[in-house]
Parts: structure tokens; sequence; C-alpha cells
């Protein structure tokens, strides 16, 4: 969230005040920016989903694993368990953005493949569970769910960016508790 309005005025070349006055053309680069994590989420829950079929005779033994993980998971976002490989900032910088709207489309798949606090304990519970999925279908819909709990806060971000950055600052002090829940989630899931 604190990164939002740094990435539209990324993705738009805009300052602050120029987006407030040409919302329409931070609003689109935000949908293609998320239309491109959206892209390669879903292509992860296609890959978990396939990986996991391809190893249905170990089932029973994947999804207890599985669920032992997310457990972890869950424990490393409470901050009982440390495990700081999942909580390193890793991101691929980009000095220029690809110019036009194919550029905010393939920065929205780089933010996605190369952003590790997004392939932290939440993403790597969603694609365990998106390996014991029965199906491609349902793989891809847990990870199109995930790519929406993304995408919904950045596009109302992208059209409201300055009533945005005011509602951010109170509800900074919020963030730990959001992922303790985050983290009894993922346990009750684990479970």
């Amino acid at each position: 969230l604190p990164l939002v309005p740094s990435y539209i005025g990324f993705l738009t070349g805009l300052s602050l005040d120029e987006m407030k006055s040409r919302r329409r053309i931070a609003f689109t680069h935000a949908v293609l920016f998320v239309l491109g994590f959206t892209l390669v989420f879903m292509l992860l829950g296609a890959t978990a989903t396939a990986l996991g079929r391809t190893l249905v005779v170990h089932k029973v033994w994947l999804q207890r694993i599985g669920g032992v993980l997310i457990i972890l998971f869950g424990l490393v976002c409470l901050g009982v368990i440390r495990f700081g490989a999942l909580l390193q900032d890793k991101r691929v910088h980009l000095q220029d953005k690809p110019l036009g709207y194919l550029g905010s489309v393939l920065v929205g798949m780089a933010f996605a493949a190369g952003w590790t606090p997004c392939i932290g304990p939440i993403l790597g519970g969603i694609l365990g569970m998106a390996s014991a999925s029965d199906t491609f279908g349902r793989g891809m819909l847990l990870l199109g769910a995930y790519s929406a709990g993304l995408a919904v806060p950045f596009l109302i971000a992208a059209w409201a960016v300055d009533r945005f950055i005011g509602w951010f600052q109170k509800f900074r002090p919020y963030l730990p508790w959001v992922m303790r829940v985050s983290g009894v989630l993922l346990i009750f899931v684990g479970i």
C-alpha cells in the first residue's frame, strides 16, 4: 500500500498533482498493470495445479505437507517464526518504464515475477492450495482471488490518489494487524 502512489507515478509518468487532474490516464495504466500481474499469478496457479496433478498418487501426503507449510506461513505472518527469505525485499528495479500502455502490462508482469513480498507467505499458502486443486480452473481461480486482493486497492488508489494518501496515513498503524489476521487465516486454512 505505501508504494501504490509511486507505482502509479512510475506507470504514468505523471506527478501527484497531474494524476489528480488526469485520473482516467492513471486509472487506465493501473488497469493494465493489474492485468500484467494477474496474468502471471494465474499462470502460477495453473502451474501449481499441473504439478499437483502429476503427483496425484501422493495426494494425501502432498495435502498434509501443504497444510503444514500453510500453517508455517501463517506463523511467519504472525511473527512467531522469523524466516528472512520470505520477508526480504527483492524486486526488479526498472530505471525507465517501457513506453505506452504495453509498458504498464510488462511492469505488472515484472512486479508479479520479481517482488518477493508478493511471493511471501500468503502467496505460498495459496500456491499450496492450488497444487492440491482437482482442476486447473480452481487453481487459477485461487490465484485470481489473490490477484484481486492486490488489484482492488491499487485501482481504488489510482482513481482517488489524493484521498488514498490521506486515508493511508490513518490506516498505516493497522498494517501489523492486517498481517496478524492473515496469519490466523492461513493457520485455519492449513489445519
